[in-house]
């Protein structure tokens, strides 16, 4: 009965798969489907593309920064090739008048007496707050990390300024420098620093108003972008500090080793990958340096009465291509790629520099 039983059962199964009906499904979609499955599988691992999926979940993202990014940069491009460029006139991307083409923008923008104003300026105040706030966000990293109590806190104080709006945290600090009326009345309202200067028995200055001079306003410049560039600072020093072998400091301690020497020989030599990244960073941020600017003398970009026609005291780069978008965008673009090459010489010097010297 059993032998029967499985007779007819393979009997009733072979039929019904020898029937054309069957037979054609399964050869037709299924193992087609598998085939073709395996077959887009082979192909996607040899183009590389086994892992379709992170291209899926970066799609939007890439075409986010296809739209904000990349079509920016060849428009200006485009731009500041194009004598006198007008947007009204073009309609498309590629549409160009070749008679315009050349150089005439860059030329006639390295002519400006502002263009040169904005470029000392912004080389400046490049040159003169990176190298200041670096050494003294390390020298906070160090004794930060070599405090214990309360270390927590006291870097959460220092972080403050970094997560603070800078266009408000500049009309403080021209507030804290403001005069109002004029510097010799005794009545004058000389403000914050004015009045901590004179316990130490020097004179009321002038920083940020009409009468102020060149060097009052770069102070208070200075000041201002260094308190405001040490909280990210602070940070990436104060990270590669606490990973850093204590193993070292240990040895040098058996040794008797001064601290003066363990900084010099042991904690910038360990740092110098970290000193590196923000020496770099600062650099690139100090060339955009133009909210500062805005938020100490407003949209003047110099004290009250002190700006020629077209020429302002605190022109900068940022602040030159702002101010000129409007009226030529041709220029305003060629400006902005002579800060592109700027920052990208300053960049790739540094970074050559940081391979002779960083220890890794």
């Amino acid at each position: 009965m059993a032998k029967f039983s499985a007779t007819m059962k393979k009997v009733f199964v072979d039929g019904i798969w020898n029937t054309f009906c069957v037979k054609w499904i399964w050869e037709t979609f299924f193992v087609a489907w598998i085939h073709d499955a395996f077959f887009i599988n082979f192909v996607c691992k040899k183009l590389k593309f086994d892992k379709w999926k992170a291209w899926v979940y970066l799609s939007p993202a890439i075409i986010l920064l296809l739209i904000f990014t990349a079509w920016p940069i060849l428009n200006t491009l485009r731009m500041a090739f194009i004598e006198d460029f007008k947007a009204q006139n073009y309609r498309g991307l590629f549409e160009i008048d070749w008679s315009k083409l050349g150089f005439k923008n860059f030329e006639k923008v390295v002519e400006y007496r502002a263009f040169k104003t904005a470029l000392k300026n912004t080389m400046l105040l490049c040159f003169l707050t990176v190298p200041i706030s670096t050494f003294l966000a390390l020298l906070i990293a160090v004794c930060l990390n070599a405090i214990k109590p309360f270390q927590r806190l006291l870097q959460t104080i220092f972080f403050l300024p970094y997560v603070t709006n800078s266009i408000a945290i500049g009309m403080v600090f021209a507030a804290m420098f403001n005069v109002v009326g004029r510097v010799e009345d005794p009545n004058a309202i000389v403000g914050i620093v004015n009045n901590i200067l004179k316990l130490f028995g020097v004179e009321p200055i002038d920083w940020i108003n009409s009468s102020s001079s060149y060097g009052a306003n770069l102070t208070v410049l200075v000041i201002y972008i260094v308190w405001n560039a040490l909280p990210f600072k602070i940070l990436v020093l104060l990270g590669g500090l606490q990973s850093v072998n204590k193993q070292y400091y240990e040895a040098a301690k058996i040794d008797g080793t001064p601290r003066w020497r363990v900084f010099t020989k042991i904690t910038v030599p360990l740092l110098s990958p970290m000193i590196a990244y923000v020496v770099i960073t600062g650099f690139i941020g100090g060339f955009k340096e133009y909210s500062s600017i805005i938020g100490i003398f407003g949209d003047g970009m110099a004290p009250p009465g002190t700006s020629l026609p077209g020429n302002k005291r605190w022109y900068t780069m940022v602040g030159y291509i702002y101010d000129n978008i409007e009226r030529n965008q041709g220029r305003a673009s060629a400006a902005a790629l002579i800060l592109f090459a700027i920052i990208f010489a300053v960049t790739m010097v540094n970074l050559y520099v940081s391979k002779k010297k960083t220890h890794y």
